[in-house]
C-alpha cells in the first residue's frame, strides 16, 4: 500500500500539465525527489504517465539527504533540464526555500506540491489546501468533543485543492505566462 489516492493521480498529472502550459518550450523536466520516501516510486511512476502524454521528457534525479540537493540540481542541467517537479517527501519540504532559491539560480522554471515553496520564491505549486484541511480539522476535533468516537468518523479525503503562482519569479525567469493560467491561480504572488 502506497497511502496515495486518485487524487494523487489527478494531482500528479495536474503538475506536468500545468508545468507545460507555463513553460510551453519545455522538453525535458528534472524531477526532484526522495526515493527512501514511501510513496515516491508510485509517485514517480504517476508523473511520468502524465508527462509521456504530453511530449515532456522527465530526468529524475533521487536526493536521500539534504546534502544531496545542490549536486542534484548540477546533474538536472547536465542533463539539460528545462523545469523541474518537485515531488512531495519530508526531506523535500523541510528545504523548501533553498530549493526554491536553487531553481531560480538554475533558471528552471518549477512546479512545487504546497504553496510554501511559491511563497519562498518558487514559480508555482498546485495541492491540498491546507487551510481547507485545517477547517475540516476543526470540525472533527468538535464533533469528537462532543462525544462522536474518532472510529465512527467518516474519511475524508482533500476536496480542495489550490493552484499558487508567483509573478515575481516568472519576471526573474523571462517567463510569460498564458492568461488561460493565471486566471485558473487560485493566488498570484506579485
Amino acid at each position: 500500500m502506497t497511502g496515495l489516492s486518485l487524487e494523487n493521480v489527478d494531482i500528479s498529472a495536474k503538475w506536468a500539465e500545468l508545468l507545460v502550459i507555463a513553460v510551453p518550450h519545455a522538453k525535458r523536466a528534472g524531477v526532484l525527489w526522495d526515493p527512501s520516501f514511501a510513496p515516491a516510486d508510485a509517485e514517480l511512476r504517476m508523473v511520468e504517465g502524465a508527462a509521456r502524454s504530453l511530449n515532456l521528457v522527465l530526468a529524475p534525479v533521487g536526493v536521500r539527504a539534504s546534502g544531496e540537493i545542490e549536486p542534484a540540481f548540477r546533474t538536472m542541467a547536465e542533463q539539460r533540464a528545462d523545469a523541474l517537479i518537485v515531488l512531495p517527501a519530508p526531506l523535500v519540504s523541510a528545504q523548501s526555500e533553498r530549493i526554491a532559491d536553487l531553481a531560480v539560480k538554475a533558471q528552471m522554471p518549477a512546479m512545487f506540491y504546497r504553496r510554501e515553496f511559491v511563497e519562498a520564491g518558487g514559480l508555482m505549486s498546485y495541492g491540498t489546501s491546507f487551510a481547507s484541511m485545517y477547517r475540516r480539522a476543526a470540525a472533527y476535533v468538535d464533533r469528537t468533543l462532543k462525544g462522536a468516537k474518532p472510529a465512527d468518523l467518516p474519511v475524508e479525503q482533500p476536496t480542495k485543492f489550490e493552484l499558487v503562482i508567483n509573478l515575481n519569479t516568472a519576471k526573474a525567469l523571462g517567463l510569460t505566462l498564458p492568461q488561460l493560467l493565471l486566471g485558473r491561480a487560485d493566488e498570484v504572488i506579485e
